[in-house]
């Protein structure tokens, strides 16, 4: 068993490293769809339809790590039910009755339901049911961002511990869709149906935002990847908000404008 976790890791990081090691073009023409929104960022995409391809809008920052916010419940929904925290998609969460600003938080959940409105008090509840010591070890098995979780397990990824970047983000997600994870294929399988947002006739995107509040303000992402006949399209993009809520809707608007230039969205679809 040790062997076969131990061959599952080097093949993620081996991912990881070959994505980092890929020919990295810069689309400086999509510079105007962040300049358009008044808003600065980045975007990572691999292109499986393009033999793999790896393009980026702001390379540098793409590069940088930022804290995960809700991004993170994709990792951390199979970190708990590895641990055995989550029975399956069908088990109840009863709302610990604490009323909370978001009204969709003050409610039973299931996974689909917490992975849609992004319920931090649950994924709170399974990390510390986790445990830091559990918590510490898949994030290294995972080789997701710079595996740190500091004193506070049930707020790393919301603290500014736990770190990642774009391009990491999108080596992350193309793991997680050849299910070379080292995680269950049929966990794997389960969180990219919880991860559906919407499809069209022949493509279908999986997704999910974050949005985290730092000293310097709103960080806001937009992180999945679209499946069509000729391959996925993964992406992952990351913009400063400092209007806040005002800005949460440019991480799906830019993000949609890019997919559509690279013809991996039907427009009519997703306007």
């Amino acid at each position: 068993m040790r062997l076969q976790v131990l061959a599952m890791v080097i093949l993620v990081c081996q991912a990881a490293s070959a994505a980092a090691s890929e020919v990295i073009e810069e689309r400086d023409d999509w510079a105007a769809f962040f300049s358009d929104a008044g808003v600065t960022g980045t975007i990572a995409v691999i292109d499986e339809r393009e033999e793999g391809a790896v393009f980026v809008h702001n390379a540098d920052r793409a590069k940088q790590q930022f804290l995960p916010a809700s991004t993170f419940k994709i990792a951390h929904t199979l970190f708990a039910l590895d641990a055995g925290v989550i029975e399956d998609e069908f088990q109840t969460f009863p709302w610990d009755g604490i009323e909370r600003w978001y009204g969709a938080w003050n409610a039973d959940q299931d996974l689909r339901s917490a992975m849609r409105h992004s319920a931090l008090w649950l994924y709170q509840e399974f990390a510390r049911d986790i445990g830091a010591e559990q918590e510490r070890n898949y994030l290294q098995r995972a080789a997701y961002g710079n595996a740190t979780i500091g004193s506070k397990v049930d707020e790393f990824w919301i603290d500014d511990t736990l770190r990642i970047s774009a391009l990491e983000q999108v080596a992350f997600l193309r793991s997680l869709y050849h299910n070379e994870l080292p995680f269950s294929v049929a966990d794997q399988r389960l969180v990219k149906a919880l991860m559906i947002n919407e499809a069209g006739l022949n493509w279908v995107l999986r997704a999910k935002t974050g949005w985290g509040v730092r000293s310097s303000g709103n960080l806001g992402w937009w992180v999945g990847w679209v499946e069509t006949p000729r391959g996925a399209v993964f992406f992952a993009l990351n913009i400063e908000m400092p209007k806040g809520g005002d800005d949460a809707f440019k991480r799906k608007s830019i993000t949609r404008a890019i997919l559509q230039d690279l013809d991996a969205l039907d427009q009519e679809k997703t306007n």
